[in-house]
């Protein structure tokens, strides 16, 4: 049997599995409330699994890899970042967001959390929000496109443009039939996937080498990757060495963002009570930290692994193929399909999340501010519906011909959100005298200024994160000083919101109804 047939028998049964996780959810979708938002009944290992792989993606097996093969240790303030970011979205965002969003107005989607926190009458803060997310996350989706095209081209030698069509297939019709239950526990599975691959290969190569100890000093001492590709450098196992401080501080800014992205603060709104996020939290970054390491060996293991079996790197550009070219030398084909499914795991698992938070911008934030009536539940399930294709086929459409790695239309997007949003959701929970103009004001801000600083020589030296983020929250608490003071409503709600998230969180034991008859019976 030929190698790419084991390939495709693994692929089969992977996403017929995803299919069937996508009819159950299917089954137990009848409100559009639960496609949206499942019904606000998360387990925090779903949560937490869900939210880590579909924040991940193609970048954890792909991007970063060949980011760290490339370039060496200098690469690693981004992951370092990444984890000090995702704990402190869990510590301090998760719970809060949690009672706030469901006091708030029962917000379903962060865009109406952001206009009934501040009681927005013109809509505007609710709009702007929803073309921010359609905007970001249409190069998202492409990303995963991009990267589900590559995989294609590694793993069969086949063509570009089918594998991402396949790959967008698959990943739309189960998040087209199941929302977001079909999403989070399909996630939560490809996340387990991601996982047990990312430790695999690492220890497989690990074995095959004949000198395990020299992925420690074999970039500094020898030319490396196919045919010696790339030149020995003395500064691979640096920190510090050869990098500026801006790409310091602009790698580690990347867990700024993880406070403004839409689609992974949507599980935080979904757990079934704020004290969840504690073990979310648990479980969240072990899962995270140990991915990230395997990711790290993937490359040390690479450096000497290509140069010792005389392997090709199918991407010689920017190397994101070497965990899937090493898998596919190591391994029979069975296994090794089984293992290269984690990098669909991880394009797919990314690409429905933020198809499913798209579409429900397109239609909870967008549609319904301009419809006459709200449509039944079936409509609007069936709107949502057409709004994942239609975002699926915009993105296919941008990723046909890809001008950037598939790290740099994460980072475009990630710097996106982060600036737009990151700033907002901390001043909306922890700021009582926050107000919409002062929120308007700050959103735009740091969403021009990371496309504008993004896209201009400035870029070169600083990542978009930085300038983008600070100057959002600058503008934010400068304009809402200088505006009128939210209404008595608005500060009694926020007080409201502030004592039921310290009330659960102190006693993890009490039910959320329960805490919030106390807190409206205290005040």
């Amino acid at each position: 049997m030929q190698e790419s047939t084991w390939y495709v028998i693994a692929m089969i049964v992977y996403f017929l599995v995803m299919a069937a996780i996508g009819y159950w959810s299917y089954k137990q979708t009848d409100e559009y409330d639960d496609y949206v938002l499942g019904g606000r009944g998360l387990h925090p290992f779903v949560a937490a699994l869900s939210a880590g792989a579909s924040d991940m993606s193609g970048w954890l097996l792909m991007g970063l890899p060949g980011a760290l093969f490339l370039s060496g240790f200098s690469e690693l303030w981004m992951p370092i970042g990444l984890l000090i970011g995702a704990w402190a979205n869990w510590k301090w965002i998760a719970p809060r967001l949690r009672a706030y969003s469901e006091v708030a107005g029962d917000s379903i989607t962060v865009p109406s959390f952001f206009e009934n926190r501040l009681r927005d009458k013109s809509r505007m803060l609710r709009i702007i929000s929803a073309v921010i997310i359609i905007f970001f996350f249409t190069f998202y989706v492409s990303s995963g496109m991009v990267s589900g095209g590559r995989y294609f081209e590694s793993t069969f030698g086949g063509d570009y443009i089918t594998g991402m069509l396949v790959i967008a297939a698959v990943t739309i019709f189960y998040t087209f039939i199941g929302g977001f239950l079909a999403v989070s526990y399909t996630d939560a599975m490809q996340g387990m996937l991601m996982f047990v691959a990312l430790l695999i290969v690492p220890i497989m190569a690990l074995f095959a080498l004949d000198d395990a100890g020299a992925i420690f000093s074999f970039a500094t001492e020898n030319s490396y990757a196919t045919d010696g590709a790339l030149e020995p450098n003395d500064n691979y196992f640096s920190l510090f060495a050869g990098v500026s401080a801006g790409v310091i501080v602009g790698n580690a800014a990347w867990g700024l963002g993880y406070f403004g992205q839409p689609h992974i603060i949507v599980r935080f709104m979904a757990l079934r009570k704020p004290s969840d996020a504690k073990q979310g939290r648990f479980y969240g970054i072990t899962w995270m930290g140990l991915s990230v390491i395997g990711a790290i060996f993937v490359a040390l293991t690479g450096t000497v692994y290509f140069t010792q079996f005389g392997e090709t790197i199918t991407d010689q550009e920017n190397f994101e193929t070497i965990f899937l070219d090493m898998a596919q030398a190591m391994m029979h084909p069975l296994p090794a399909g089984f293992v290269l499914t984690a990098v669909l795991a991880a394009i797919m698992s990314t690409m429905s999340s933020q198809m499913l938070v798209v579409s429900s911008s397109l239609i909870e934030d967008l549609y319904l501010i301009i419809a006459k009536r709200k449509p039944s539940e079936g409509v609007l399930i069936n709107l949502s519906r057409t709004a994942v294709v239609a975002i699926a086929v915009i993105a296919a459409l941008l990723a046909i011909n890809p001008s950037d790695s598939i790290l740099g239309l994460v980072g475009f997007a990630w710097a996106g959100f982060g600036s737009a949003f990151g700033p907002l959701v901390i001043l909306a929970l922890y700021w009582k005298r926050l107000n919409a103009t002062g929120a308007i004001a700050g959103m735009v801000t740091g969403a021009v200024v990371a496309i504008g600083w993004g896209m201009s020589p400035l870029g070169d030296s600083l990542y978009e994160m930085v300038p983008g983020f600070f100057s959002a929250l600058i503008v934010t608490v400068l304009v809402t000083l200088a505006t009128k003071q939210p209404d008595q409503e608005v500060l009694d709600e926020f007080e409201e919101a502030e004592k039921l998230a310290k009330l659960v969180e102190k006693d993890d034991s009490l039910d959320f109804e329960e805490a919030a008859e106390k807190v409206s019976d205290n005040k």
